[in-house]
């Protein structure tokens, strides 16, 4: 009976997707049916509840490393590794949805295919995106993660991955996973140091994109770069 009662709220939780999509569940919701899929023979909406409060939201939770997830929630490795897939998938996904070679021709555009590179990254990384003659996107190329005061060697590396990517121009581009916008001295003057050792090889720096979630500022919008 008990069996029996499971399996029906599991078909009726699936059948409210079907008919209503994700957006009609509370994230508890979301979680509770996502788990179905690695925890085939129990009630998972105890437990969604539990792994949200531990982590504090749905997207803490996505966002933690599967060991953290474990040993806080008590759940398997398999149950851990599919949720921390989630900002991966979803990155693939909106790199999916841009195509092959992507015109990055404006501010806006750079901005947006930045953000995509990021949903889901809760350290700082820093990425060089290598454009052709007719500014389409050859190669998104993470070449850093960490604070960029770190940063000394990222003249040389992105003068080598421009060139192995074959770029005409390149967009530089790292978020601020603590929500700030705003430009610190220590981006402006990497990306004076970037952009002059691209210069002595004639490529340009069309524009840097700070992303903070899934806001962006453009320095060549803001007059911070020479174009």
């Amino acid at each position: 009976m008990d069996k029996n009662l499971h399996e029906g709220h599991r078909q009726r939780v699936k059948t409210r997707y079907l008919t209503e999509g994700l957006d009609a569940f509370e994230d508890h919701q979301v979680l509770e049916m996502l788990l179905f899929y690695c925890i085939p023979m129990k009630d998972t909406n105890e437990l969604a509840h539990k792994m949200i409060k531990e982590f504090g939201s749905l997207a803490g939770l996505f966002e933690a490393k599967p060991k953290d997830i474990c040993e806080r929630c008590g759940v398997s490795e398999n149950t851990a590794i599919l949720v921390s897939l989630i900002p991966s998938l979803a990155r693939r996904y909106f790199k999916g949805k841009w195509g092959d070679k992507p015109v990055l021709n404006s501010s806006s555009k750079a901005g947006e295919y930045a953000v995509s590179l990021f949903a889901g990254r809760t350290y700082e990384a820093f990425f060089v995106i290598c454009l052709d003659a007719q500014n389409r996107v050859n190669y998104a190329a993470l070449v850093h993660e960490g604070t960029i005061n770190e940063a000394p060697v990222y003249p040389r590396l992105i003068v080598e991955t421009a060139l192995r990517h074959q770029a005409n121009s390149v967009i530089l581009a790292h978020n601020h996973p603590g929500g700030s916008l705003q430009p610190s001295n220590a981006d402006l003057e990497a990306t004076k140091r970037i952009t002059a050792a691209l210069e002595a090889i004639s490529i340009g720096v069309v524009d840097h994109i700070i992303v903070a979630g899934e806001r962006y500022v453009s320095f060549a919008e803001k007059g911070l770069i020479n174009v």
